[in-house]
């Protein structure tokens, strides 16, 4: 593990730290052609909508490993240590994503699990072993149902590892949509809030310096109610609270920043929330340092009205448009001085 050079915010100068580098991408589709019967994913099909031939499965595997292969790589060499996933279809594009040469010799390690989205699109992660041990690993529903609603959406992927030496817990989120209306839909994202919240609360209950992160897409900007008012984030890391969820993506959204755009406007759905005790470091192992977007030039469309946005996979036509996403990855960077 290298120490590199950076200028921490509390010393003013630059001091000599170990970085990792946490992200999230949502890889917008990543599905195999093979019709699963028990999935509505024809559309992504060689036969389908979007005429999703092998070719066009490789040269997405390839573009998603492009970027997974980048992220991070400005402050650290080996990149993300772990990456939270969002739109997979199964293990088996896992396994064929950890083989591209873009990332191979990293020799990430993924884990998945079915899920009961209609779809067929799951949260997933990808780790370093070089930089992460796997304890425990499980998948956790959003009971739709409770809300009279009968179309199921995806799970929470909750993993346990321990980073580099410190036990960290990740939660990886992909909330429903807004399809069908942001009013009708707000209260499916406010149960999958509820129930990141009550497992936020049952780590701490059990250890009030455990180190926690929620990643992946929520569907919502961080000043939504659901952050806001359910998960209880705080975007001044000065006011922040024992137990409390630090969100240091609410001061970009209001500045503007986003990681899709709908309809000509910006949202930062995309986000990595962080616990206090990351903050706080209690343990002086690893803490929190700086979050960014990750928004090269090489992920932006460069023509057209879509100029200027994530460079998507397939134009608004269903044609294969050698992209990318219609999101751009976040990632945060974690430093000890140890």
């Amino acid at each position: 593990m290298l120490a590199i050079l950076l200028p921490l915010l509390s010393q003013g100068q630059k001091q000599s730290v170990k970085v990792i580098a946490i992200g999230s991408y949502n890889c917008e589709n990543l599905f195999d052609p093979q019709d699963d019967t028990a999935k509505k994913d024809e559309d992504f099909t060689p036969g389908g909508a979007y005429t999703y031939t092998y070719d066009v499965y490789k040269a997405k595997l390839h573009n998603v490993a492009t970027v997974i292969q980048q992220i991070g790589t400005d402050v650290t060499p080996d990149g993300a240590a772990v990456v939270g996933l969002v739109e997979i279809e199964n293990d088996k594009v896992l396994a064929e994503l950890v083989k591209q040469p873009e990332i191979a010799a990293r020799h990430y390690q993924y884990i998945w699990f079915p899920t009961s989205d209609e779809r067929g699109i799951s949260t997933a992660m990808l780790y370093n072993p070089k930089y992460m041990k796997l304890l425990t690993a499980e998948p956790l529903r959003v009971p739709l149902e409770q809300l009279g609603q009968t179309r199921p959406t995806r799970d929470i992927l909750h993993v346990t590892g321990i980073l580099a030496g410190d036990t960290v817990h990740f939660l990886v989120n992909h909330w429903p949509s807004k399809s069908g209306g942001e009013a009708a839909t707000n209260p499916g994202r406010m149960l999958a809030a509820k129930i990141n919240r009550k497992l936020v609360d049952s780590l701490y209950a059990v250890n009030p310096n455990t180190k926690i992160m929620l990643m992946g897409d929520f569907n919502d900007d961080p000043t939504a109610d659901a952050f806001e008012n359910v998960l209880e984030t705080e975007e001044d890391i000065t006011r922040l609270k024992d137990k409390g969820l630090y969100n240091p993506w609410t001061k970009m959204y209001k500045k503007g920043m986003g990681t899709e755009s709908f309809r000509g406007t910006w949202h930062l759905i995309d986000q990595i929330i962080i616990s206090t005790s990351l903050i706080q470091n209690k343990n002086n192992r690893w803490k929190y340092y700086k979050p960014e977007i990750f928004n090269k030039d090489f992920l932006i469309n460069k023509m057209g009205k879509d100029k200027g946005l994530p460079h998507r996979s397939f134009t608004i036509a269903q044609v294969w448009d050698n992209g990318y996403s219609d999101h751009f990855p976040v990632l945060v960077y974690l430093v000890s001085d140890k």
